[in-house]
């Protein structure tokens, strides 16, 4: 049975114009962290979650696969810690190809790391396993069952569960040693606490144009292009947060558009609804209601340095 008391008005999956959404190839671009421990981060994800080191300096580190960024560590002095009771993040879900895969990041990651380990989930378009890195912040890894089998309810929004998931039989049925150096992964999505899940629904869904796709009474998921979430925004501890301070843990959220136009469209909007934004041509950064800095742009772009 589900976990969560499912929401008795749910959003429903309105059909909406082409020009008030985020295009159809959206995806996650890299969460950026701000961290005290730069080596013990850096080798939790890349030891630990199998993601490689891609750009390096003194002070930061990109990690990902194929060139492709999923976490920035950037580390900073004199921050108070995360209020696990505000708004910020809940956790990176990293995602992989297959089950072999995921299992082979999650059987490393549980003999390196044997105390992150916090719990799995089966969503029903995805079979999760959660963990907290060396600092706190929590992740997700997973894999997507394929999408024939994610259920569509009635008003169009996406079933959703936390059913069990035994690990260890989940582990035996896939996991492969030979699989550690093929683990491929991108960032999935991303989870953040938010004060309220309506003005988060108006804020992503209305304002940046990612669409509704499953709703419960303390978390709502968005997303683009049918995708089962790119985002979620719930308030299991944070309910009633008002703006975030700085603090360690989430620093930006990156969103990759597929074109320049589609990152004009978005500057257009976040004008419309009178959302402060910088722009310099390449990038948009903005923030939420919560004070959490999201940076937009296209995939199309030059790539970006730390």
């Amino acid at each position: 049975m589900p976990i969560f008391k499912q929401n008795p008005h749910p959003s429903s999956l309105i059909e909406r114009p082409a020009e008030e959404l985020l295009a159809a190839g959206t995806t996650m671009g890299a969460v950026e962290l701000l961290v005290r421990d730069l080596d013990a981060m850096i080798t939790f994800y890349n030891e630990g979650m199998l993601l490689d080191v891609l750009q390096q300096t003194g002070e930061a580190a990109v990690l990902g696969k194929n060139s492709e960024p999923s976490v920035i560590l950037r580390q900073v002095t004199d921050l108070p810690p995360f209020d696990p009771r505000g708004a910020g993040l809940f956790h990176t879900a990293i995602l992989y190809g297959t089950e072999t895969e995921l299992s082979a990041a999650v059987l490393n990651v549980a003999q390196r790391y044997p105390n992150s380990f916090t719990g799995t989930g089966d969503h029903i378009y995805s079979e999760a396993f959660y963990f907290n890195d060396p600092e706190g912040n929590g992740v997700e890894l997973y894999h997507d069952r394929p999408k024939d089998k994610w259920i569509r309810e009635d008003n169009g929004l996406y079933a959703q569960a936390t059913n069990p998931l035994d690990p260890n039989d989940y582990l035996q049925s896939h996991a492969d040693q030979n699989a550690l150096n093929a683990a491929n992964s991108t960032l999935g999505h991303v989870h953040l606490q938010v004060g309220d899940t309506g003005k988060a629904r108006d804020f992503y869904a209305g304002v940046l144009g990612f669409e509704v796709t499953g709703e419960l009474d303390t978390v709502v998921f968005v997303a683009a292009g049918g995708y089962h979430h790119h985002i979620g925004l719930n308030v299991f501890r944070s309910k009633g947060a008002g703006p975030r301070a700085a603090a360690y843990g989430l620093g930006r959220v990156d969103i990759d558009v597929p074109t320049e136009a589609d990152r004009a469209a978005l500057a257009d909007r976040l004008k419309e609804h009178q959302v402060e934004a910088a722009d310099d041509g390449r990038t948009l950064e903005f923030r939420d209601p919560w004070n959490s800095l999201i940076r937009v742009k296209s995939a199309t772009a030059e790539k970006l340095t730390v």
